[in-house]
């Protein structure tokens, strides 16, 4: 008998079950006549039971899975977050890559660089249609630069026979290649920083005129550093050969000595 509690096969003919102890009086003889059940149906039928049910397909899978599997939760969260593809211009909807700059971005773009333009000052005009400077505005800059540049060598001179508690009568004892060099990159580097900071010196500031590129396809009027540092060198070279390099500067007709143009600069009005 089995066990109607723990389903456990007895195979003597007692009162209890002798896994659990079950009183077999206590269970309902569930027969044809207490079921109501059909006689020609087996009672086996009568439960919704597939594996054993007559005829039943034993070859065929208990549980299904559908045709279509889901994707994983990783790429439906991202299919989730992926922007439809916009419009084309055409009206279709179907994706494509588009590697012309919408007009929007034109117009910002232009904004943006005429904005920057305009924050570099009076000079923020196209640099091919500025005025060249003249002959006597450049001359009086360039004494100016001059003079302040002599007394920044003296000041310099004067400190360092100081430091070294020399007069000027042993200025001879001092170093003079390493003396000279110093002086030359410290009126190199007064040139090159104005220069590249506004394009004017602080005589090109008293005689109103200004360096800018002399490319005509130049988006900015200010000059690079790069561009100034050689500039300020051809100073030196300029000044050489007994000061010819400035010559064209002051008869040329585009006003530009040898300085202006092996750094591709010229001078104009500010």
């Amino acid at each position: 008998m089995k066990c109607p509690k723990c389903q456990y096969i007895n195979f003597d003919d007692g009162e209890k079950c002798r896994n659990c102890g079950y009183q077999f009086s206590l269970s309902i003889d569930l027969d044809q006549q207490d079921l109501d059940l059909p006689v020609d149906r087996p009672i086996t039928e009568s439960f919704d039971l597939p594996l054993f049910r007559d005829g039943a397909d034993d070859q065929r899978p208990l549980v299904s899975v559908p045709a279509i599997t889901r994707p994983p939760l990783a790429v439906r969260k991202a299919a989730l977050n992926t922007p439809r593809h916009p419009a084309r211009r055409d009206g279709s909807h179907e994706p494509h890559l588009d590697l012309e700059p919408a007009d929007s971005e034109v117009e910002a773009l232009r904004r943006r660089l005429s904005s920057r333009q305009d924050s570099h000052g009076p000079g923020s005009a196209s640099p091919s249609t500025l005025d060249s400077a003249s002959v006597g505005a450049r001359l009086l800059s360039a004494l100016i630069d001059l003079m302040l540049l002599l007394a920044i060598d003296a000041a310099v001179l004067h400190f360092t026979l100081k430091f070294c508690g020399l007069t000027y009568a042993e200025v001879d004892v001092l170093p003079v290649p390493p003396f000279v060099a110093f002086l030359v990159i410290l009126n190199g580097g007064y040139l090159a920083a104005f220069t590249a900071a506004g394009g004017q010196s602080i005589g090109k500031m008293l005689g109103g005129i200004r360096v800018v590129p002399s490319d005509p396809d130049a988006w900015t009027d200010r000059v690079p550093l790069g561009q100034a540092v050689l500039r300020a060198a051809a100073y030196f070279i300029s000044a050489l050969p007994l000061g010819l390099g400035f010559l064209p500067a002051l008869v040329a007709a585009d006003k530009r000595g040898f300085h202006d143009r092996l750094a591709h600069t010229r001078v104009v009005k500010a």
